[in-house]
């Protein structure tokens, strides 16, 4: 039988004390953000003027963070024909046109059918929360050019070929 030896008086405070700062006290940790290095939108804050009237203010519009995307498009036209788009322009299905999420009014894009390769040109006149996945809602006539109308939806890419005009 061995006799094992105590630890020295300072070495048992010192542990204790090491032992309780960690309970109580924590050291800043220094974490990383998956999106470091991007900046943060500045918060303003709003001003309120007494008796003014209010203003429409148009939504944001973003520019397209690449000319080439791809995605579903799906394509509208009976029931919203002759009815007014977000753009102010009567929708008419028979003309070249689509609703797409953010690009300005008055953008032209070329939609390609990835399994025809058949390609068109339409100008952006709507503005819509579309179905998720979905990236360009057409004109019935675009997509009778893309032949897309049976199967209601394709695969596409899109070409950005000019920005229009926000406030348009």
């Amino acid at each position: 039988m061995t006799l094992r030896k105590p630890l020295p008086f300072w070495l048992l405070v010192g542990t204790s004390c090491v032992a309780l700062a960690g309970m109580f006290c924590t050291l800043p940790t220094r974490t990383v953000q998956a999106d470091a290095g991007v900046p943060r939108p500045v918060a303003t804050s709003p001003v309120v003027v007494a008796n003014a009237t209010p203003q429409m203010t148009p939504a944001p519009v973003e520019k397209p963070k690449s000319k080439l995307f791809k995605g579903i498009a799906s394509w509208y036209g009976d029931q919203f024909d002759g009815k007014k788009t977000a753009s102010g322009e009567t929708f008419n299905q028979d003309e070249m046109t689509a609703c797409h999420p953010s690009l300005p009014f008055g953008s032209e894009v070329r939609v390609v059918n990835l399994r025809n390769h058949r390609s068109v040109v339409v100008r952006i006149t709507d503005r819509a929360e579309l179905v998720k996945g979905r990236v360009i809602d057409l004109s019935h006539a675009a997509a009778e050019k893309l032949n897309m109308t049976s199967a209601g939806v394709a695969r596409v890419s899109i070409e950005v070929l000019s920005l229009g005009h926000p406030g348009v």
